[in-house]
């Protein structure tokens, strides 16, 4: 397969910077496939699970958070507030945030803590979603 540059980065760190084969962003309108030469797009990342592949290598997933992805010239950038691969994710503090999250919902606090809460809740979700369909294949 032919291959393109990829640079995933989140706020604290470079996640992955190099060659890929294929890539798959979640979006607000379902997932992205990214192949070599890929028409020019921007979009906004939502939380969910992102799969590169690099070549001659298993597709990697990601657990990640809001952001953005643009396509251009064969090279991807993905800009993540977060980015954790399936054995970095601490299932029991996920699953705190994700109570503490449900709980500030039923709270019915102001519409901008309730926002915060139901970001906080779709991470720790999207948290959990990846470290259980992680089989431990590396």
């Amino acid at each position: 397969m032919q291959e393109f540059q990829v640079h995933i980065l989140a706020a604290d760190r470079t996640f992955y910077d190099g060659p890929c084969v294929s890539l798959t962003v979640p979006t607000s309108d379902g997932e992205l496939g990214i192949l070599a030469h890929h028409s020019p797009i921007i979009a906004a990342v939502q939380p969910g699970t992102l799969r590169y592949q690099a070549p001659d290598c298993e597709a990697q997933l990601a657990a990640v958070s809001p952001g953005m992805v643009k396509v251009e010239n064969n090279e991807v950038l993905v800009l993540v507030d977060s980015a954790e691969r399936p054995e970095e994710i601490d299932a029991a503090r996920a699953q705190r945030e994700a109570d503490e999250a449900l709980e500030a919902l039923l709270q019915k606090k102001s519409l901008q803590e309730y926002q915060v809460a139901q970001g906080t809740l779709a991470r720790a979700l999207n948290r959990l979603r990846v470290k259980s369909n992680y089989t431990g294949k590396h």
